[in-house]
């Protein structure tokens, strides 16, 4: 029997109503999850409505975009910000606030003299030392919801406003692409305008007519999709068991038309390769996946991932550790992946969450429903790690022990936007509601603006400088790219027309490996393999390489002991 009574999400301090709002949030996912929600179909009455080739005007439309592409990745259940970014600042206040469930110092990896991250985190630091990451304190808005479902929903439509059941139906992302393809159902772009892993709870991509990303339900199906190019497979022992086989396997053959997409997608899988082994786990798969389809040039601007685990009542130690060692691990990963292919500057990850969680730790060693949070970024584009904006005071909480934001959500939104995705600001501001136009600097500029000054803890995020080996002042300094790490300092020069050298500098002496590799990701051979002393050398790649190698454009590959450093290098 069904029920008609909307209930409120319970906000108290006790979670009263925690279950019957789980129960809720889960009976509406359910109808989202029917089936598959790829874009460019939908039926009407028992016909179904394929979307048409594109037009002349999308392509073009497309092709004019920024090559830049955006992942989102959603902390399913509200991450516990003090479990992800610790105030070394203020670690009294921290670990008596969580006696039971504090990271000791000794497993602390300090980033800053302020702030770090816990141990287990520690495949993040490669990323921070090439200035890849940054974290960005405070997030979150004005009365903030402690609901799962409303405080889903807000993080994707934007819509302060938003309560229990109601609240806008469109996504931040959905309203962008609205206007992007105005005509989407009968010309959709020549790609999926967006790809998410995962249906459940999320409006990001929701417009008003439409839902505007190629959705699956789970990575399998994802998977599948990419290996095969149809969305159902048609050799399926159901059909000789069932008694209408027959019916069956054409209604699949059909719904298969109408995912005109999944055709691209495999061919993009099949030209894209991982470089990079993955660990064997959801979180894994689904950034693995991603990176085949982006290196295989699949032409999706946004994709959203999701990552489930982080309501934390109980036994939050042990959970929030395998969560973040496995998000750790893989995005470091995916960055080691796509720099084969030099796309790492072009690919943007932020996280999100519907919430944080509460200062102070619970009778279950777990933390409750709270409010801010750090959102984490990933990526070349940044131009240097830090941590980003103003911590909350862990001192002066409100009554329920919440941490009030620092930094309005709908800011970092409105800077990707503007800023990485390149969408004018007008829009941006329409997008998010008529919010107005606050961007943070966060490494990144496309508008042109003159960013507001911004609180970084560990100063401006510039990298240090190093004497140029081609100048011939020696004192002249080069900026040093995210390339250098641990004091190593590595570039390509051209001392002879055709006969590129790799400039390398040990500060200690170590095993140093050189892999050289061409733009498809394939292993060309060893350009360096030794111990190498303290000090300076310059490595005459053709002169080392047993192989003649043809014009273009390679990467090489330094490993000294766990880390590894990349950058392209020009053959004529």
């Amino acid at each position: 029997m069904c029920d008609s009574n909307h209930t409120t999400p319970h906000k108290g301090i006790d979670h009263d109503g925690h279950d019957l709002e789980h129960k809720t949030w889960s009976r509406r996912s359910f109808l989202q999850a029917l089936g598959i929600a790829g874009s460019g179909s939908m039926m009407m009455g028992s016909n179904f409505l394929t979307a048409s080739a594109p037009s002349a005007l999308t392509s073009a439309i497309a092709a004019a975009e920024t090559d830049n592409i955006l992942i989102l990745i959603r902390l399913s259940g509200g991450n516990d910000g003090l479990s992800t970014v610790i105030p070394i600042n203020q670690y009294d206040s921290y670990a008596n606030a969580r006696p039971n469930i504090y990271i000791p110092e000794s497993k602390v990896l300090r980033l800053t003299d302020e702030y770090g991250v816990p141990s287990y985190m520690k495949s993040l630091q490669p990323m921070w030392e090439e200035g890849q990451f940054k974290a960005v304190h405070g997030v979150g808005y004005e009365n903030q919801s402690l609901s799962h479902f409303t405080g889903s929903d807000i993080f994707a439509n934007t819509d302060l406003t938003s309560t229990g059941f109601s609240g806008l139906n469109t996504g931040w992302m959905g309203r962008h692409f609205e206007n992007l393809f105005p005509d989407y159902l009968m010309t959709p772009p020549p790609a999926p305008a967006a790809i998410q892993i995962g249906q459940y709870g999320s409006l990001v991509f929701q417009g008003e007519e439409t839902n505007y990303a190629f959705v699956t339900s789970n990575v399998d199906q994802l998977e599948e999709i990419a290996e095969s190019g149809v969305v159902y497979g048609m050799e399926d022992a159901l059909f000789d068991s069932c008694m209408y086989g027959d019916q069956l396997q054409f209604l699949r053959g059909v719904a298969n038309t109408t995912y005109e997409y999944s055709g691209l997608i495999h061919e993009a899988y099949e030209r894209g390769q991982n470089q990079v082994e993955y660990q064997d786990n959801g979180f894994a798969r689904q950034l693995a996946l991603l990176a085949r389809l982006i290196k295989g040039n699949l032409g999706t601007k946004v994709y959203m991932i999701s990552m489930g685990g982080f309501d934390t009542h109980g036994n939050q130690t042990q959970t929030h550790e395998r969560l973040m060692t496995n998000l750790s691990v893989a995005i470091d990963n995916f960055y080691d992946d796509i720099a084969f292919t030099q796309q790492d500057d072009k690919v943007l990850s932020m996280t999100f969450s519907e919430f944080g969680r509460r200062i102070f730790e619970n009778g279950s060693n777990g933390t409750d429903h709270g409010k801010a949070a750090p959102t984490l970024f990933f990526g070349s584009g940044l131009n240097g790690s830090a941590f980003v904006g103003e911590h909350s005071s862990l001192d002066n909480p409100n009554g329920r022990g919440n941490l009030e934001y620092t930094m309005d959500f709908r800011d970092l939104y409105a800077t990707v936007m503007a800023e990485w995705l390149c969408v004018d600001i007008p829009l941006v501001e329409q997008h998010l509601l008529d919010h107005p136009y606050t961007p943070v600097n966060l490494g990144f500029n496309c508008s042109g603006t003159d960013f507001p000054d911004i609180v970084y803890s560990d100063g401006q995020p510039t990298l240090p400088t190093q004497p140029d080996p081609d100048s011939d002042n020696p004192e002249d300094p080069i900026e040093q790219t995210p390339d250098a790490l641990n004091g190593i300092v590595h570039r390509p020069f051209y001392p002879v027309e055709n006969n590129p050298h790799i400039y390398l500098e040990m500060p200690f002496s170590a095993h140093v490996d050189i892999q050289l590799y061409n733009i498809l990701g394939q292993n060309m051979g060893t350009v360096f393999n030794e111990i190498m002393m303290e000090g300076s050398t310059e490595i005459n790649i053709r002169e080392k390489m047993p192989l003649y190698l043809a014009a273009g454009k390679y990467i090489y590959r330094i490993q000294v002991q766990d880390h590894k450093m990349s950058k392209s290098v020009m053959l004529a």
